[in-house]
């Protein structure tokens, strides 16, 4: 979610159903992963901080859908 809504807040922004495209394919890529306690630059709770995840399983991708106008 860090990254959808980097992607909209981009000085270019992106249409809400591209930065969720965008976003969907960083994970899928191996781009974002939980290393060290973080994720991307945010620091995670310590029940979270203790796991080293790839995130490029559908099973956390692709929960995240958009409802409503993708404008």
């Amino acid at each position: 979610m860090d990254q959808f809504y980097a992607q909209l807040n981009a000085p270019t922004p992106l249409i809400k159903a591209e930065a969720l495209r965008q976003a969907q394919l960083q994970m899928l890529q191996g781009q974002m992963t939980i290393r060290d306690g973080a994720i991307a630059n945010l620091d995670l709770p310590p029940g979270l901080a203790q796991y080293d995840l790839d995130l490029t399983h559908p099973f956390y991708w692709s929960g995240f859908t958009l409802v409503g106008s993708p404008w």
